[in-house]
């Protein structure tokens, strides 16, 4: 019997993921989102004035209590096309990785960094 091998993405070129925009941002504001199929919160986000400030819905009320996000640094998508999402349009991707369970756990550098700085 063979071990079970993880499942991966295909593997990209390094130009392909230097098409993907990765920018820290500030929370600076988050509210319920209780149209949303998921429970999730509505974010909005400063990035700086390159990019601006954008909104997010993200799926993570099991790990992050909307009162202890504004402030918080995240790390987002910036150059997807906006989604409609029920009555929001989500113009970011938020990004997290699962904690034990499964559940979104927000990713974000581990000490301030200049808002709108570039993943690299």
């Amino acid at each position: 019997m063979t071990a079970p091998t993880p499942t991966t993405a295909p593997r990209i070129s390094f130009d392909d993921f230097l098409k993907v925009d990765i920018r820290v941002g500030v929370v600076i504001a988050a509210d319920d989102f209780p149209e949303a199929r998921k429970p999730a919160i509505k974010l909005v986000i400063d990035f700086g004035p390159e990019i601006g400030v954008k909104k997010s819905s993200a799926q993570i009320v099991r790990n992050h209590p909307k009162e202890t996000l504004v402030g918080r640094q995240v790390l987002a998508v910036v150059n997807f096309p906006p989604r409609q999402i029920g009555p929001f349009m989500s113009e970011v991707l938020t990004l997290g990785v699962p904690d034990e369970n499964g559940e979104v756990m927000l990713i974000g550098p581990d000490r301030p960094a200049p808002i709108g700085g570039r993943l690299y």
